[in-house]
């Protein structure tokens, strides 16, 4: 098979990560439930996780670095952690349900939101569209640091500075840019969240959130944490606060060793090499009848290496399942992000989208035209 769906989750997985889930699994206890051996070592190969994560995220107090189910988890649990009644937020046209659902359904409480539209390879546009949906109640920006439909790149610095400009929090999601963009907590975010299983390379089933000092969203979960246990109260302390039952110590070890392996690679070949991949199938499916490509062609500035397009007459789950008969993965429809859709008018059609990794060959691409260009002439 050659996989083109490492926007929903990456594989292969590292050996490294393979590894260092099935040690876990070989040897695990509960991390900090109990004084034995094995669970002082789970614990602690948790805390150097956790570090591991701060290092490559520049987080300075590790206990700042949550983990979660994924990252939808983490961003109900600052969304809903953080809102209350009355409450306006901003968030952009291309969210992931992720973030719409959640303020969907906080609406039934009051809180409000309005969808700032976004200017491909035109931040000063996008950052006046978000200025100008700003109101006197509103209290926080959220918005996704890349599309996972189409890859366009959101500029979360400069947003980030604006929602502080205005006494607002600033939240984003990662999930389609850690691992293939530079994020570092010290540029003033107040909480970042985003999935272990995508361009970290860890297992699915993990998340991380990474929260400011001088932010502490209510609690959506309690229950034990092994810390503090005669108190019914949900502790204050981090990460304890928001890491309640037992936690996924395979998964997060995995995730640990998917960190390294991405920090070993160095973001910037990755991303190197991912964008020449993405740029070559642009450049070969742009020269193609009856292929429909919907952004400019991506640029590093402007974009993460993804590529969403459709066969005119077709729709994206059609052509999806012809490139899978002929072995190739890659994903179609909606993308559980009806809103990018919505602003590019593929609702009804939806859109096949294509995401390398750095373990994907120009050979694997090459084999991917090959497919479309028979689909296209057997039309």
């Amino acid at each position: 098979m050659i996989y083109l769906d490492n926007s929903a989750t990456s594989f292969p997985k590292p050996l490294s990560v393979i590894k260092s889930a099935d040690l876990a699994m070989r040897s695990s206890a509960n991390p900090g439930r109990s004084g034995h051996s094995m669970s002082l070592a789970a614990a602690e190969r948790i805390y150097s996780v956790r570090r591991t994560a701060a290092d490559f995220f520049g987080v300075e107090n590790e206990q700042n670095v949550i983990f979660t189910l994924n990252c939808t988890a983490a961003l109900n649990m600052a969304i809903k952690g953080l809102l209350v009644p009355g409450d306006h937020v901003v968030v952009s046209t291309l969210e992931h349900n992720a973030v719409m659902r959640p303020l969907e359904k906080l609406s039934e409480k009051g809180i409000n939101y309005t969808r700032a539209k976004v200017f491909a390879e035109d931040d000063d546009k996008t950052v006046d569209s978000f200025r100008h949906s700003i109101n006197g109640k509103t209290k926080m920006i959220v918005c996704t640091h890349a599309s996972n439909v189409w890859g366009i790149r959101l500029p979360i610095e400069r947003l980030c500075a604006l929602a502080h400009a205005y006494g607002l929090l600033f939240i984003t999601d990662a999930a389609q840019s850690a691992g293939v963009v530079p994020i570092n907590m010290n540029d003033g975010y107040d909480i970042i969240c985003t999935a272990g299983h995508k361009g970290l390379y860890g297992p699915m089933g993990t998340g991380i959130m990474l929260i400011s000092e001088n932010i502490r969203p209510d609690t959506i979960i309690e229950g034990g944490t092994g810390s503090i246990s005669f108190s019914l109260s949900q502790p204050d302390e981090l990460p304890d606060r928001f890491e309640s039952g037992t936690p996924n110590y395979p998964g997060i070890s995995a995730l640990g060793a998917g960190i390294e392996f991405v920090s070993k690679k160095g973001i910037d070949r990755i991303r190197k090499h991912e964008f020449e991949l993405i740029r070559y199938l642009y450049n070969k499916l742009s020269k193609m009848d009856n292929i429909i490509l919907y952004t400019p062609i991506p640029e590093k500035e402007h974009f993460v290496p993804i590529l969403s397009f459709n066969i005119e007459g077709k729709h994206s789950e059609e052509t999806a399942a012809l490139l899978a008969s002929s072995g190739i993965a890659v994903r179609a429809g909606l993308h559980c992000a009806p809103c990018a859709h919505e602003e590019i008018g593929t609702v009804k059609t939806g859109a096949v989208r294509i995401s390398p990794s750095v373990f994907t060959s120009f050979n694997d691409i090459e084999k991917t035209l090959f497919s479309i260009r028979k689909i296209i002439t057997a039309k």
